[in-house]
C-alpha cells in the first residue's frame, strides 16, 4: 500500500485533514521482475483535481512490476496512461490496446470499437 498525502494549507489544525489517500497495489500471480521493496512508500503532493493522483504514483507502480500489464479501477480521463487498462464510469469510450482484450470485449459484447 502506498499512502498519498496533499499539503492543502489552510486553516491552522486543518493541514492534514482529508489530505492522504491510500493506494492498494494487488497482484495476480508471482509475475517476473516484480521488485519488491523498491521505493518510498510516502509520496507528497499539491491537491488537484478530484480523483487526479500524483503524476509520481504511476512510475512508482511501473517500476514495481516493470513491463506487466496495470489495471486502475475508478478511473477518469485525466488517469488514463498507456499500457494501463483504466475503467470507470466517466471515461469517454472504450479505448483498449491489447489485442487479446479487444478480442474478449468483442466477444462478450459483440460490437466493434471505436478504434
Amino acid at each position: 500500500a502506498v499512502v498519498s498525502t496533499q499539503s492543502t494549507g489552510g486553516r491552522t489544525g486543518h493541514w492534514l485533514n482529508h489530505g492522504k489517500e491510500h493506494c492498494l497495489v494487488g497482484v495476480k500471480g508471482n509475475p517476473a521482475g516484480f521488485n519488491r521493496g523498491l521505493d518510498c512508500d510516502i509520496i507528497v503532493s499539491e491537491v488537484r483535481d478530484t480523483s487526479h493522483k500524483p503524476d509520481e504514483i504511476y512510475g512508482m507502480i511501473e517500476r514495481l512490476s516493470p513491463g506487466s500489464r496495470k489495471l486502475e479501477l475508478f478511473g477518469r480521463e485525466h488517469n488514463t496512461q498507456n499500457n494501463w487498462l483504466t475503467l470507470g464510469n466517466q471515461l469517454d469510450g472504450v479505448h483498449l490496446e491489447w489485442e487479446d482484450v479487444k478480442t474478449k470485449y468483442f466477444n462478450r459484447y459483440g460490437m466493434a470499437l471505436p478504434f
